[in-house]
């Protein structure tokens, strides 16, 4: 059984970071904090991309790599902002209008009697 949780793991919400999020922010550690996502990864989720990426990564350690100094940003989770949708009527696109002659699912408006 681990004597981590994942409260104090070296990476905050580790457990919902895909491997994808996870590749650029194991370059932000060191030997020590990766050991301690590898002994918990195998406890827990035991995904098998996440243990490659970070064998690899104590590999590059190993061999002379540092970890990159990150921003502070890399250790946090991205959150949505509080001002709600950018979207407005100003950054709206105009309304598509079909062609005269329709579409598959709508069929075209006759013009009428021309005299």
């Amino acid at each position: 059984m681990s004597h981590h949780h994942g409260d104090d793991l070296p990476l905050p919400d580790y457990d919902q970071l895909s491997a994808g999020t996870l590749e650029h922010r194991l370059h932000t550690l060191d030997s020590a904090e990766l050991e301690t996502l590898r002994h918990y990864e195998q406890e827990h989720a035991n995904r098998a991309p996440v243990l490659t990426l970070i064998t690899s990564r104590l590999r590059q350690l190993e061999e002379g790599s540092t970890p990159s100094p990150g921003g502070s940003d890399l250790h946090q989770t991205p959150r949505s902002s509080a001002g709600g949708s950018p979207v407005s009527p100003a950054t709206s696109p105009e309304p598509i209008h079909p062609p005269p002659h329709g579409t598959d699912d709508q069929r075209g408006k006759p013009k009428g009697n021309r005299p």
